[in-house]
C-alpha cells in the first residue's frame, strides 16, 4: 500500500515538472494566453456611420467609403445622396444622420442654424456649373447663350438646390433668362434627363459631366466669373458615433481623400 502511494505521489510530481516546463507556462505559474495579440496598426473603429451627402458625390464618396471601409473593416459607410436641401430637411425633421455633405454653405447654414452641426463645417471642395447636351446635339447647342433659345428644351435644378442657386446666378452674370421646361430636385436627375434624350441641354457640375464620359458633350459656360459653389462637411450633433464620425472626415479632407475628389474634377477648398 506505501510503495502504490509513493509510485502516485511521484507521478504527480513528474506530471507538474513537465507542465511547468512546457513552452506555454508562465514561470509564475499562471499559463499565458494562445489568443493571438490584436495588430498594433489594426483599428479599433466600429459601427454603421450614415453619411448624408449631396447627389453631386455620389461617384467620390462611394470610393472613400471602401477606402474608409477598407482601413477599418469593424466599420461600415451607409450612404444617402439626395439634392442638399433635401438632406437637411431630413436631418433636422429627425433622419439618423451622423454627418451631412452639402454642395454649398446655405444648406449647411439651416444645420447650423438649427444647432445641430458638431463643431464647424469644413469646406473640402469646391466645383462649377457646365452645359452638358446628348452626344449627337439635337438642338445644335455651342454656348451658354443657346439655352435662351425658343424651343430648346432645358432642364436645370431647382432654385432651392444648389445646382439650381448657382444656375440663377450665372443666368443672371450671363444676362440670360432660360425657360427650363423641368427643374429637377438633384443634379443626378438633371443629368439623366439628358442623357435619357428627354432635353436637349441640362446645366450640371462639371463633375457630374466628367463622370458621365461619352454619354454627354460639355460646353463650358465662358463666363468670366462662374458661379464657385463651395462643399462644407460635419458631424450632426446628435449623433452617437462621433469618433467614427470625426475619422471620415479626417479621410475626406485629408491628402487620400483630396486626390480622390480632384482627380473626379472637383476644385480645391
Amino acid at each position: 500500500m506505501f510503495r502504490k502511494s509513493v509510485a502516485i505521489v511521484a507521478a504527480l510530481m513528474l506530471t507538474a515538472s513537465l507542465a511547468a516546463c512546457s513552452p506555454g507556462a508562465n514561470p509564475g505559474g499562471t499559463a499565458e494566453s494562445s489568443t493571438p495579440n490584436t495588430s498594433e496598426g489594426a483599428s479599433s473603429l466600429s459601427g454603421t456611420l450614415n453619411v448624408f451627402a449631396a447627389a453631386s458625390l455620389k461617384s467620390t464618396f462611394t470610393e472613400l467609403a471602401k477606402e474608409f471601409q477598407a482601413a477599418n473593416p469593424q466599420a461600415k459607410i451607409s450612404l444617402n445622396f439626395d439634392g442638399s436641401s433635401t438632406l437637411v430637411t431630413q436631418i433636422t425633421q429627425g433622419a439618423p444622420a451622423d454627418v451631412f455633405a452639402s454642395a454649398d454653405e446655405a444648406n449647411m447654414n439651416k444645420l447650423t442654424t438649427a444647432n445641430m452641426a458638431q463643431g464647424t463645417p469644413e469646406i473640402f471642395a469646391t466645383n462649377i456649373l457646365t452645359v452638358v447636351v446628348p452626344p449627337n446635339n439635337p438642338a445644335n447647342i455651342t454656348s451658354f447663350a443657346d439655352l435662351a433659345k425658343p424651343g430648346v428644351k432645358v432642364v436645370v435644378c431647382a432654385a432651392q438646390v444648389p445646382c439650381g442657386a448657382a444656375a440663377k446666378t450665372d443666368e443672371a452674370t450671363a444676362g440670360l433668362s432660360i425657360k427650363a421646361v423641368s427643374e429637377e430636385l438633384n443634379v443626378t436627375s438633371v443629368l439623366g434627363k439628358v442623357t435619357s434624350g428627354e432635353a436637349d441641354a441640362g446645366l450640371v457640375y462639371v463633375t457630374d459631366a466628367t463622370g458621365a464620359g461619352a454619354k454627354v458633350k460639355a460646353i463650358p459656360l465662358g463666363l468670366d466669373k462662374p458661379t464657385v459653389n463651395k462643399y462644407p462637411i460635419v458631424a450632426v450633433s446628435s449623433s452617437k458615433k462621433q469618433e467614427l464620425a470625426k475619422a471620415f472626415i479626417a479621410l475626406v479632407t485629408a491628402a487620400q481623400g483630396q486626390k480622390i475628389l480632384q482627380e473626379a474634377g472637383f476644385g480645391t477648398p
